[in-house]
């Protein structure tokens, strides 16, 4: 049994994106409907999710295109505000994702009493967003500071858009980055939101590491979810959720509600 049935309430947990509009700041940002459509889209998706049945939400500032490495405080304030705003609404556990900023993500979390975060915590990595660099050291000592201890840290070790620079194979990385850091979870990617995740991937990170949980972190749909979840712990799953199971639609409910039903299916099943 893993963290996931403490903290979700279930393994082999779905973990559903929530959407946020784009914020103050974002090019595309929109000034004249401002913050208060951004909340109303948020709680449109939030119910959406919720009715349909997902294990748990993680609330990232999706649409903020192009992400900064270095997200300015106008992101992660609209972002509190529009968490605040909801969180009497929230059924379920949440987390947060501030893109792609891992000590902005746990400012949110901190200030929102969000469960877990998902961010590149580790690695130096070339990408569309320019060379990317990190330190987890320092990141993980800004945690304790401001009293984050206790918040699930969910590693992105195959970043979207992005390739880890030196040149080293992901059973290595992955073993490297659970000896060093003891992450809570290590989240295994396709190219972009939306692209599925490679099985053969998955499959060397969960050997690499079978006592760390693993999570399918795009592109799980109802064609490949049995697939990805007898390899993985759990899946982040955003898209599959949206209307025509289209990145930029909203989330559809029962869109939802039937891809729930058959993942519970398949957990009451324990084929995996």
């Amino acid at each position: 049994m893993t963290w996931l049935n403490e903290v979700i309430g279930t393994e082999k947990a779905i973990i559903a994106m929530c959407h946020l509009q784009p914020l103050p700041g974002d090019p595309h940002y929109n000034k004249d409907r401002g913050m208060d459509y951004v909340v109303q889209m948020a709680r449109r998706d939030l119910h959406a999710l919720q009715e349909g049945g997902v294990d748990a939400v993680m609330f990232s500032n999706e649409f903020s295109l192009p992400y900064l490495t270095d997200v300015n405080t106008e992101t992660v304030a609209a972002m509190a505000r529009v968490i605040g705003e909801l969180k009497s609404e929230i059924k379920i556990p949440f987390g947060v994702n501030v893109l792609w900023d891992a000590k902005k993500s746990l400012d949110l979390a901190a200030a929102t009493d969000a469960l877990f975060v998902r961010e590149i915590f580790t690695g130096v990595y070339a990408s569309d967003f320019g060379t990317w660099d990190t330190n987890v050291g320092e990141t993980i000592r800004h945690q304790h500071r401001i009293g984050a201890e206790n918040v699930k840290l969910l590693y992105n070790i195959v970043p979207e858009a992005a390739k880890y620079l030196a040149d080293r194979d992901i059973e290595s990385i992955a073993k490297s980055t659970v000896f060093n850091n003891r992450p809570d979870a290590l989240c295994v990617s396709g190219m972009t939101a939306g692209a599925m995740t490679d099985s053969q991937t998955l499959m060397k990170v969960k050997k690499a590491v079978p006592e760390t949980v693993v999570l399918a972190n795009t592109g799980v749909r109802s064609s490949n979810f049995e697939q990805q979840l007898t390899i993985a712990d759990g899946a982040v799953v955003g898209t599959t959720f949206k209307v025509d199971g289209k990145f930029e639609n909203m989330v559809c409910q029962e869109r939802t509600r039937e891809f729930m039903d058959k993942v519970k299916e398949f957990r009451a099943a324990k084929v995996y």
